[in-house]
């Protein structure tokens, strides 16, 4: 995946998923609970020009990630998973 900046974050509709995929829940990949279950996870441009990830165990829709998904925190897995500019990491949604 290229590099997420704030001027692509800018050209995205609202609501756009814009990266989405699975990974461990481990040291190894994303660490949450450490199931070393899968987890789902996707990425959204929210409405005022942030973003936010969410994940959820893989056997949930993508759309259940959305709603109810666990927002990712720590910069590590962010950028683990969306890598993006400092610019675009100052507008992630906490």
């Amino acid at each position: 995946m290229e590099k997420l900046t704030v001027e692509k974050l800018t050209e995205m509709e609202p609501g756009t998923i814009f990266a989405r995929g699975e990974i461990i829940d481990s040291p190894l990949g994303v660490n949450l609970e450490a199931t070393n279950k899968m987890l789902r996870w996707a990425a959204v441009r929210g409405d005022i020009g942030d973003w936010a990830i969410y994940a959820h165990y893989a056997d949930k829709s993508e759309d259940y990630v959305l709603r109810r998904g666990e927002k990712i925190h720590w910069e590590g897995h962010i950028r683990k998973l969306v890598p993006c500019d400092d610019f675009a990491l100052m507008v992630y949604r906490h």
